[in-house]
């Protein structure tokens, strides 16, 4: 191999080692059922999502409240005909914060829960 190859595949081996260091570990979503939080301290990693099996009640009848916003985001759950998206929070930070979960159906209690966001394993 002549000199010019070899340089051109050291400098191929060094963009991609650059990045490699560039991509985030992939977390898996945490998945709990609504109806297993009430009072709990659900644990969820950063570069991870919180995802919400409702059950029976429609995903899209969840609204929550963050008490601080800084440290997770509600994402309300959808069904657009061709697919269902379950709700949950997208963590944005560490630290914990208080959520009060709603569901716009009459009589069902609401469900409060502290969200802890960790650091990525």
């Amino acid at each position: 191999m002549g000199t010019r190859h070899l340089l051109a595949a050291a400098a191929l081996v060094l963009a991609l080692a650059g990045c490699s260091g560039a991509v985030p570990p992939v977390v898996a979503p945490v998945v709990v059922n609504v109806g297993d939080i009430q009072g709990t301290t659900v644990e969820v990693p950063l570069g991870s999502t919180l995802v919400l099996n409702t059950g029976d009640l429609a995903v899209d009848s969840y609204s929550a409240e963050v008490a601080d916003p800084s440290v997770a985001e509600f994402v309300a759950g959808r069904d657009d005909g061709s697919a269902t998206f379950n709700p949950g929070f997208t963590p944005k930070k560490v630290g914990e914060t208080e959520v009060t979960l709603s569901n716009e159906n009459g009589g069902i209690q609401n469900v409060e829960f502290t969200l802890e966001v960790t650091q990525a394993p």
